[in-house]
């Protein structure tokens, strides 16, 4: 699909997106938990119905409400000799160490970009707890079979913390397990060593609490401890969890009404644990004009400067940030860089390529970016490379270009946002389909 977007100005409000992130974490939970579960303000992005997928065939019962979903979860019972993670990093990190909870063999695969994606972590890790990995060459697809033996373990989280929130739930529902068939256990401790994006892991423990689930001690991050006389954890009946709004999908809403609003985000919360919240951090340190009040966070345009960003613990800022950082007065420098070549596509790389496209330039230098803005953009033929976020970021951008844009590939919203266009419409911008227009000469 193609999709053409002209220059222009909004003006509105609009609801931000359910978190995916959020979603697929209660999707999890309630999976493993043992009892019902309802999750108010789904999201239903191809992630969402990824996590969704997984956990009916791993044995929970999902029913469709309105506006909610009612899962009756009964621990890991398949129900299928495979599940499909989609394109759905989080998922094939989060849902593996869960599916080595049980002994029959599974095997685990996805879509897109994530069959290229290196999943070696299960390799050098799950055998140590007593699983069997058997993948191709740290790739999709991967038979897991186990049931995974809780163990004192050390794991690497620099590639992604997603890994660690996959065992962290793992071991979670394993150690309640033990205590309630009266098995005795010591404390178990995850060392994690090089941990990065820790807010996520601050909302993967959020979620483990507030659905009733054992959570670990933690020293700074790096020693979660589940503890043998440990007796927090919640036996409720019912769990009624409402999915957080997404701040990632929040920021290129708010980097819109920087470049050509008025815009007012509504339904996020600035306490929230995501990571991606720090968009705030960002849109003052440009001087973006900005204002918070019950109805939500308004952002219109005004003069801005270029500024320096750490984006290391939040990676997935760095194409609205691009975007915004183009029409900021003179040099904006990220640090992250090294956290992008594993998404989607190779995002620095993509970036770059993509915007090189309406003008602007952008260098690239071990752990940085640094990006020239100030210059009027053009209106481009670009590709979103089959990402979600390379999408929204040049669709952002293209409301200031001089002439339209035309974005190649523009499904890849589906993956977190598949209202997106629709939304950037009730704003006032000018989005088509592009069966019809031309590309540019």
């Amino acid at each position: 699909m193609k999709v053409t977007l002209q220059p222009g100005s909004l003006k509105g409000s609009v609801q931000a997106p359910a978190s995916k992130s959020s979603m697929q974490r209660a999707c999890a939970a309630a999976l493993i938990r043992k009892g019902n579960s309802v999750i108010h303000h789904p999201g239903h992005s191809n992630d969402d119905l990824a996590a969704l997928g997984i956990i009916r065939a791993l044995g929970a019962s999902v029913t469709s409400q309105e506006e909610s979903y009612l899962i009756s979860g009964k621990g890991i019972q398949p129900v299928q000799s495979q599940i499909n993670c989609g394109e759905s990093g989080l998922s094939i990190r989060m849902f593996t160490p869960l599916v080595a909870l049980c002994d029959q063999e599974i095997t685990i695969d996805g879509s897109g970009s994530l069959v290229t994606r290196p999943m070696d972590f299960f390799d050098q890790v799950l055998p140590a707890l007593g699983v069997r990995v058997n993948s191709r060459e740290g790739k999709l697809p991967m038979r897991v079979q186990g049931p995974l033996q809780l163990k004192d373990i050390e794991v690497d989280g620099s590639q992604s913390s997603q890994f660690l929130t996959g065992m962290l739930m793992a071991y979670s529902a394993s150690f309640m397990q033990a205590l309630q068939d009266g098995r005795e256990h010591k404390d178990i401790t995850i060392t994690v060593k090089n941990l990065t994006s820790k807010p996520y892991i601050d909302l993967t423990l959020d979620v483990m609490k507030k659905f009733g689930l054992m959570v670990p001690d933690h020293q700074d991050y790096t020693n979660f401890v589940f503890r043998a006389n440990q007796d927090d954890a919640e036996q409720k009946e019912m769990i009624s969890y409402t999915v957080e709004s997404d701040w990632s999908g929040a920021a290129f809403l708010l980097v819109a009404g920087a470049i050509a609003g008025p815009v007012t985000v509504r339904g996020l919360d600035p306490g929230s644990a995501q990571a991606d919240r720090a968009i705030l951090d960002a849109l003052m340190l440009a001087n973006a004009a900005m204002a918070t009040d019950a109805k939500g966070i308004t952002v219109h345009p005004g003069e801005m400067n270029g500024f320096y960003f750490d984006a290391t613990n939040c990676p997935d800022l760095f194409p609205p940030l691009v975007a915004l950082a183009a029409y900021c007065k003179g040099t904006t420098t990220l640090r992250g860089v090294s956290r992008l070549a594993h998404k989607e596509s190779n995002r620095a790389i993509a970036l770059q390529d993509e915007f090189d496209k309406m003008g602007l330039r952008i260098e690239l230098d071990a752990d940085l970016m640094t990006i020239h803005g100030g210059e009027a953009l053009k209106g481009a033929d670009v590709h979103s490379h089959h990402d979600h976020r390379i999408a929204m970021a040049c669709a952002v951008a293209a409301l200031g270009a001089s002439d339209f844009t035309v974005i190649e590939e523009a499904e890849a919203i589906n993956k977190s946002y598949p209202d997106f266009y629709k939304d950037l419409e009730k704003l006032g911008a000018d989005v088509s389909l592009e069966n019809k227009i031309k590309l540019h000469e």
